[in-house]
């Protein structure tokens, strides 16, 4: 039975036909004329009242297409038997819709053939309004015509046409599709005649069912005789005529899950022979050769076993998995642009926080340059606050012989400088401790290295030992083949798992081999530290100490290699117990 949204399609031609203002709205009296003939061609009773009591609360002015769908599906559809002729309900809805979109256009094609087409066109068309054809179904439309008249695809022409209307829009309607077809297109140079065959052949096809059709000769249950007739076979049911323009129909075979069609051998004259055997009755039927013959065999057959497992016919199971694809496809390609636009925002927000981050840096850089000039104008300061107690102590030992009163206050500086000095060798032996707890740390660092090399060294064995007992494995014999394969596996695991803790204890040496870097780092910065401590010491104490030791003729005098002698000392004494410690 035709679905309902095929029945639809035609309907929905012939209402917009009938709204002249293209508004979506229909008068009442129209409305009227279109729905009975609607019951007329699907053989319903029709209720002239219901419709008025359909719309009593609008007798005023025009109705909608809201309106009307309902009276439509409660009314009318929903009443449908399957004895209608859905061929006339096409030829009615055309009637009113096609003079009004392809009069006076010069086509290559007539009418009728221009019917047919645009009954293709609602078969093809998607279930959504207003109705259009995507490019993949007018594709599968052309090479079906195309291979109807004997013609090769050009993929080349259609590719550009596809270009030209993907610049466009992606669809066609009805009304471009017959021109399309009737401005010839796609048929330039083939014979009027030939391009009517190959429409009517497709048409028969896909609009009309005809699964198969042609001309054999069928014997009568009566008279016996033999008699040439136009078959025609559907899906349940194989239909013959007098001749193939189909005025005359002289019978019918219905196909059921119990009918079966068998060859026969030749008898009375007649060669290629098969019968097909129903309930009631059966049918001999003799083809015009073996071809043909094993040809319909197939394709009854074919139809037998389809109305066994509850399938439609095949151009229709076609075209909905098609669509089922398209769907697919299109499902795949909105979660597809949602997946982009999702990558799309988090890179905004990655992006934004980059920026953040570099605003921050930048910041940052700023604040550290405004420290670092802090930090060298404290130095400057400093220096210069220290050339400042140079000149004055200077100037004290010059002055040193006028101030032989003042020299309990001396004693009491020389106590303050010793003090100093105390709090200059508790820094300078903190930083020893430094320097000797780096190297501890050296130290731990360098057998943590040593300890991972040698479990990285062990891990290396195991799986040495590992690929030689695999290797012992492959060679037993095939029939412990499946315990082989169970080992293997488990070792392969094994493995893996060896694998990945070498990797783990890789980068443990690596981090390892980083801190040490840090600890050797520290451990420079350490050694540099006490060599400035032990600097400073040396200066302070050659410039501040001896200078006061006094005589009983003035300050005590020293050369430059009693100074260099006694920094020598001084130094020695230093590495001894650096060394003792």
């Amino acid at each position: 039975m035709i679905s309902r949204d095929e029945i639809l399609k035609p309907i929905w031609y012939a209402f917009t036909a009938l709204d002249v203002d293209r508004n979506g709205k229909v008068s009442k009296s129209q409305l009227k004329v279109l729905s009975y003939n609607l019951c007329t061609i699907l053989r319903i009773p029709h209720n002239t009242s219901a419709l008025e009591e359909h719309f009593k609360d609008d007798d005023e002015g025009p109705v909608s297409t809201q309106g009307y769908m309902p009276y439509l599906n409660m009314c009318i559809l929903n009443k449908i038997q399957a004895n209608f002729d859905f061929n006339e309900l096409n030829k009615m809805c055309w009637t009113l819709s096609a003079p009004k979109h392809i009069s006076g256009k010069h086509l290559l094609i007539s009418g009728a053939e221009a019917f047919k087409v645009w009954c293709i066109f609602n078969y093809l068309s998607e279930d959504k309004y207003p109705l259009q054809i995507v490019i993949e179904e007018l594709e599968y439309f052309l090479r079906k015509l195309l291979a109807a008249m004997g013609c090769s695809w050009n993929e080349d022409r259609f590719e550009d046409y596809k270009m030209q209307l993907s610049a466009k829009k992606k669809h066609l309607n009805a009304w471009e599709l017959i021109e399309l077809i009737g401005m010839g297109h796609f048929t330039k140079g083939i014979n009027p005649q030939t391009l009517s065959m190959g429409i009517n052949e497709v048409y028969q096809e896909l609009v009309m069912d005809v699964i198969k059709q042609g001309y054999m000769m069928k014997k009568g249950h009566k008279r016996k005789n033999w008699t040439e007739r136009w078959f025609e076979l559907h899906l349940n049911y194989m239909s013959y005529y007098v001749s193939e323009d189909l005025l005359e129909q002289k019978g019918c075979i219905s196909l059921d899950r119990n009918c079966c069609v068998e060859s026969l051998p030749d008898k009375d004259g007649k060669k290629n022979l098969f019968i097909i055997k129903c309930v009631e009755k059966s049918f001999e039927i003799s083809a015009s050769d073996k071809k043909t013959k094993q040809e319909w065999i197939q394709a009854i057959q074919d139809c037998i076993v389809r109305i066994r497992q509850g399938l439609s016919s095949p151009h229709r199971e076609s075209r909905q998995k098609r669509r089922e694809l398209r769907n697919r496809l299109k499902a795949e390609k909105e979660a597809m642009e949602n997946r982009m636009r999702q990558l799309q925002l988090a890179n905004e927000s990655k992006q934004a926080q980059l920026e953040a981050m570099t605003k921050k840096l930048q910041e940052a850089s700023v604040r550290g340059d405004l420290v670092e000039q802090r930090r060298l104008q404290t130095q400057i300061e400093l220096l210069d606050q220290y050339r400042r107690d140079l000149e004055q102590e200077k100037m004290a030992r010059m002055q040193m012989e006028e101030q032989v009163v003042e020299k309990d206050n001396e004693v009491e500086q020389y106590w303050q400088r010793m003090q100093e000095l105390e709090e200059m060798y508790r820094q300078l032996k903190k930083a020893l401790d430094d320097e000797r707890q780096a190297k501890e740390d050296e130290e731990a660092l360098s057998k943590l290295q040593a300890r991972l090399l040698q479990e990285e060294a062990s891990k290396r064995l195991e799986l040495e030992q590992i690929h030689l007992q695999q290797q012992e494995i492959l060679t037993q014999s095939q029939k412990e083949k499946q315990e082989l394969e169970r080992e293997r596996a488990e070792k392969e695991r094994a493995l893996q798992a060896a694998q990945e803790q070498l990797e783990i204890l890789r980068r443990q040496r690596e981090g390892a081999q980083e801190e040490y870097k840090v600890v050797t780092k520290k451990l420079e910065r350490a050694t540099n530290k006490t060599k400035t401590w032990n600097v400073n010491f040396l200066k302070y104490h050659l410039s501040e100490t001896c200078p006061t030791r006094m005589t009983n003729w003035g300050p005590a005098a020293f050369t430059e290699t009693e100074l260099d002698e006694m920094e020598r000392i001084w130094q020695e004494n230093k590495n001894r117990s650096h060394d003792g410690q």
